[in-house]
């Protein structure tokens, strides 16, 4: 047997991650001695809060080393309760809540539990790029609704109603975006859950990974907020990675209906049986413990969006409107297409610019394209005020070196 029949036939439909291939390239650039700038990063650059930290260290010391109930720990499981009723104003029992390593865990075995042969799921453009890949690896078709600039980078209610067939299974909502920084507000939600009201066999799936990164007017708010008719078929996913700069320690979590929570149980006791005692105890205490680090860690990207959107407006070519929210800036690039680099060659689509930025500045960023929406280019505000203003002006200088045609 060679090499390629060992591989299943279902993995040819899926891609690797776009932002995990990206940070690989950075990685490998420092490597070979090259000085970049990385953009691509979707995590906070700075530490995990030494309370949190304390927290892991105790749960060690104290004998947290072996395996826990595949839902979660009964400390974490009430912790996360205690958070959804304190922040979002949402009462979930332990039954209805499961624990996994990221966010990312909780998704994919949704759709693993969820999907059979040919259901579809309506996901709004542009996306997180798993989406997408998850939905078909689990024998999805992921149905997806562009969502221009013009549109705020949102779902409307008629274009989710045009979306709907007898086939959905699952409607997919990011509030804040990624990659965009879009926040829907309560009346753009109310729309939406009218929509789905009207369609009984339709499940939702909402991420809100990013919620505590929210920035002027704008307000996070949850689709069962508006609409809590809905509280039987959705399933609400978070986690601690970005909130509290845990991205390492792999602690997320869906609150939705029991039959479903039971579920994706059953997946993670035949998978990774349970996420770590320890890291458990440490994200028990980020939720239970001070949130001030929240706050603090909002603020604080809320000057660098400023400053990164201010940087980006004045470079000749790209544009991009103050996000709302994550920590990202999808720039418009289109201003860039049509130009030609020292060596003659065309910039065509916005993965172009990407690989001329990479190239000649230095700059690593991801296409709009692996998140379903071109041409843009997703920039990441998530590195400090010197890194921004290095690569900008290392995207300035390259840009200038560009020919008009």
């Amino acid at each position: 047997m060679n090499e390629t029949e060992i591989v299943a036939i279902r993995l040819g439909v899926a891609k690797p991650s776009a932002s995990i291939a990206a940070k690989a390239r950075a990685d490998a650039m420092r490597a070979a001695g090259r000085q970049i700038i990385d953009f691509t990063v979707g995590e906070p650059d700075f530490p995990t809060p030494k309370h949190i930290i304390d927290a892991g260290v105790a749960a060690l010391e104290s004998g947290h080393t072996r395996y826990t109930a595949s839902a979660g720990t009964a400390q974490l499981r009430a912790a996360i309760a205690s958070k959804l009723q304190r922040e979002n104003q949402l009462g979930y029992d332990q039954n209805e809540i499961v624990v996994g390593c990221g966010a990312k865990h909780i998704i994919f075995n949704a759709f693993m539990a969820s999907l059979n042969p040919g259901d579809e799921v309506v996901i709004p453009a542009p996306y997180w790029v798993s989406y997408p890949d998850m939905v078909l690896l689990n024998g999805g078709v992921p149905k997806i609704v562009d969502c221009p600039g013009e549109a705020g980078f949102k779902l409307s209610a008629e274009a989710l109603e045009r979306a709907i067939t007898d086939k959905t299974r699952w409607v997919v909502l990011n509030s804040p975006n990624n990659p965009t920084g879009a926040v829907y507000s309560d009346s753009e939600l109310r729309a939406l859950g009218d929509v789905l009201l009207k369609h009984p066999n339709v499940h939702i799936l909402t991420d809100e990974i990013y919620e505590h990164f929210v920035y002027g007017a704008a307000r996070h708010v949850c689709l069962l907020n508006t609409t809590p008719e809905l509280r039987s078929r959705t399933l609400l996913v978070n986690g601690l990675s970005k909130s509290h700069a845990m991205t390492g320690w792999r602690i997320g979590y869906g609150a939705g209906p029991a039959k479903l929570i039971k579920a994706i149980t059953l997946l993670i006791t035949q998978s990774t049986t349970c996420a770590a005692a320890a890291t458990q105890g440490a994200a028990a205490a980020a939720l239970e413990g001070p949130q001030q680090c929240v706050k603090d860690a909002a603020e604080m990207f809320e000057a660098r969006r400023n400053r990164m959107v201010e940087r980006l407006n004045a470079i000749d070519g790209i544009h991009c409107d103050l996000p709302d929210g994550a920590f990202y800036v999808f720039a418009s690039v289109a201003g860039l297409l049509g130009r030609v680099t020292r060596e003659g060659r065309k910039l065509e689509a916005d993965v172009d610019v990407a690989d001329f930025l990479r190239e000649e500045g230095g700059v690593v960023t991801i296409d709009g394209s692996s998140y379903g929406l071109s041409p843009y280019i997703r920039f990441s505000f998530a590195t400090s005020m010197t890194e921004i203003d290095r690569g900008c002006d290392a995207i300035a200088a390259a840009v200038s070196q560009l020919a008009k045609q």
